[in-house]
């Protein structure tokens, strides 16, 4: 408000042109007879910027005299924060600068600085590949972590939704970015889709040092065609497209890089997980996230804050009597499932097993072979069966919240065991086959940010009969799945009450009608 402009010629209530506005102190088209019915200032006082150490105010009210008037008075205020603002001595950056219209002479200058995707990246590229920064001792707060011969940057929007490949990531500067891809999918091995091109990456450990640290990879997620989700090898992938089925594959969907740093301004590691996918169209979304972590202590991982993250882990535990929820510290270890192999032995497979991802549904199974059927054998079967289907640590208690904390034990459901347990047949054995996890959940909170709350856990065990002295029985399907169902009740959205008007007329407002 300061540019040069007197605070007393300010009137922001000023509404209307060549008329007054009803209780506007400050507008110069009121008159005497428009006072008269003022019910007091609607503003009464207009200020300088408020963060100036001394700024200049005025104060209006109307006279109570015979005629009324509009009474002005100036003072100066004095800002008590210590953080004010002596003066300004950069005028423009009082208000907003008009931009230039376009014509025929500038307007090939004006598309070569806008027109584009992202526009003065030029200026961006040589700030931060500048001498200046690469001489600098230690990372500052935003300052571009680098390279050998650039900078780190991960893909982000700018300006439009699309996404662009020069983004420069900041020292301590988190980051959560998604932006749009549009390629032909024909072409998808392309450096902005390979695994290779966020994986290896040297970053120098102090802007003025030639030590480097590399990337290490710590998880890929593999996500199918129809959004099936399973953990992948931690090696090198290719985006590769499929002319019979028009899929590209191994495709880099999003990631999420952990920086560890000193508080003498350096990195000393880089954590980095990926997520791969397959497209089958032109069109998709990359998301990219960035964390820092001080070197020594321990970051806290969550399924969500507060609510569940779709394909993040549940949180699970065990809960002893008079204490509060024992937790593993392996999140992707806390609710698991049988995992399925390409041998589908289940012998084998016991301690095999994968995460539970919230909403998520998953199937999986083993086979049995079953030579001979006797009483001590279907003893040792169904106890093996049992461990292979629960796994040896089955947890008792399932978090309702993401960041539900361990202590606070009713933040957790406990996990309902229904078996569907059939009378003891003489002569017959009896063999769990299958294991089937149902999570209700439920959408907790405002309808315009709603958070995934676990409601209830249910296990159901199924058996299944076998006669005793069975001999060649053959192959018995062992089967574990987990299903989320969505019991959310439909919402009912809120609304604030009318505003009421407040309004005094004068007594003969409505003279002559009553």
């Amino acid at each position: 408000m300061t540019g040069g402009m007197l605070v007393g010629s300010l009137c922001v209530c000023d509404l209307l042109v060549n008329a007054c506005d009803v209780n506007c102190c400050c507008d110069p088209d009121c008159s005497a007879a428009d006072f008269s019915v003022f019910s007091g200032c609607s503003i009464p006082v207009v200020t300088d910027d408020s963060q100036l150490c001394k700024r200049e105010a005025v104060l209006y009210s109307v006279s109570t005299s015979t005629v009324p008037e509009r009474v002005t008075e100036t003072v100066e205020i004095n800002n008590p924060n210590i953080f004010c603002i002596q003066s300004t001595n950069y005028q423009p950056a009082m208000s907003f600068i008009t931009p230039d219209d376009p014509t025929k002479a500038n307007f090939d200058s004006l598309l070569k600085e806008f027109g584009g995707i992202d526009f003065n990246n030029e200026d961006v590229q040589s700030t931060v590949g500048s001498s200046e920064a690469r001489n600098a001792s230690k990372y500052e707060y935003g300052s571009p972590i680098l390279t050998r011969d650039s900078y780190l940057k991960i893909p982000a929007p700018l300006g439009t939704n699309e996404c662009t490949d020069s983004n420069p990531v900041g020292f301590l500067d988190s980051q959560d970015f998604t932006c749009s891809r549009n390629i032909q999918i024909e072409n998808c091995l392309i450096p902005a889709l390979t695994l290779g091109t966020y994986k290896n990456i040297e970053v120098l450990t102090f802007p003025s040092s030639q030590n480097t640290i590399n990337v290490t990879l710590q998880a890929i997620i593999i996500k199918s065609i129809d959004e099936a989700v399973f953990r992948g090898n931690l090696s090198d992938y290719i985006p590769s497209y499929d002319n019979t089925t028009g899929v590209c594959n191994d495709v880099v969907l999003g990631g999420s890089y952990t920086f560890t740093y000193t508080d003498k301004g350096g990195i000393t590691s880089i954590a980095a997980s990926f997520i791969l996918g397959a497209i089958d169209t032109n069109t998709f979304q990359q998301n990219f996230q960035i964390h820092f972590i001080e070197n020594g202590t321990a970051p806290t991982l969550l399924s969500g804050n507060p609510g569940y993250v779709f394909g993040l882990p549940i949180v699970a535990g065990f809960k002893l009597p008079q204490s509060g929820i024992i937790q593993s510290t392996n999140r992707f270890g806390q609710l698991t499932l049988l995992k399925s192999s390409s041998d589908q032995d289940c012998l084998v497979q016991e301690g095999n097993r994968t995460p539970v991802l919230f909403g998520y549904n998953s199937i999986s199974g083993c086979k049995l072979r079953l030579s001979y059927i006797g009483p001590e054998f279907c003893k040792f079967a169904k106890t093996a069966i049992l461990s292979v289907l629960q796994g040896q640590q089955s947890p008792n208690y399932v978090a309702q919240f993401g960041n539900s904390q361990p202590e606070n034990v009713l933040d957790w459901v406990p996990v309902t065991i229904n078996t569907a347990d059939q009378a003891d047949v003489q002569g017959m054995c009896k063999i769990p086959v299958s294991l089937i996890l149902k999570i209700s959940w439920t959408k907790f909170g405002s309808l315009v940010n709603p958070q995934a709350q676990i409601v209830n856990v249910e296990e159901n065990i199924i058996y299944a009969q076998f006669p005793n002295n069975l001999e060649d029985v053959g192959f018995i399907q062992i089967s574990s799945s987990v299903t989320f169902v969505d019991v959310s009740q439909p919402a009912s959205p809120g609304y604030k009450a009318q505003p009421t008007i407040d309004a005094k007329l004068p007594f003969d407002f409505f003279y002559p009608f009553l």
